[in-house]
């Protein structure tokens, strides 16, 4: 049964998204899976109401973004600003990286993405 606040072409969408990650995307899909065993469950293009989110831990509430250029315009300035708002008024903490960041930095990517979700993860990994 599908979810009520999801529109099918959202979903429909989300699911084509999966299919197409970007090397930053699968470099951030690595480093959140390193997190697994401490009890994280990130998934990938994520529908939330009217948004897809990259990557979305739903039970602690967290979002991590890896933007392109194409969030760099107005119109991708703007319209990260109001998917933000929307987030956070559902109680999501977002954590945005751009691509270089991810590409250039992983270390200092990871750690920021480990500190943000420490009070979620489980001090002893699953064996």
């Amino acid at each position: 049964m599908p979810h009520s606040n999801i529109e099918q072409k959202t979903r429909t969408r989300a699911k084509e998204l999966r299919r197409e990650l970007t090397k930053a995307e699968a470099a951030m899909w690595s480093m959140l899976r390193d997190l697994r065993p401490r009890g994280a469950r990130f998934r990938r293009e994520t529908p939330i109401g009217p948004y897809i989110a990259d990557f979305a831990w739903l039970s602690a509430r967290v979002v991590v973004e890896v933007d392109g250029d194409s969030h760099e315009t107005l119109h991708g300035k703007r319209h990260d600003a109001q998917r933000d708002r929307f987030l956070q008024s559902q109680g999501f903490t977002i954590l945005r990286f751009d691509n270089a960041q991810v590409m250039d930095g992983p270390d200092h990517v990871f750690l920021t993405i480990e500190q943000a979700v420490m009070p979620f993860l489980e001090i002893e990994p699953h064996p």
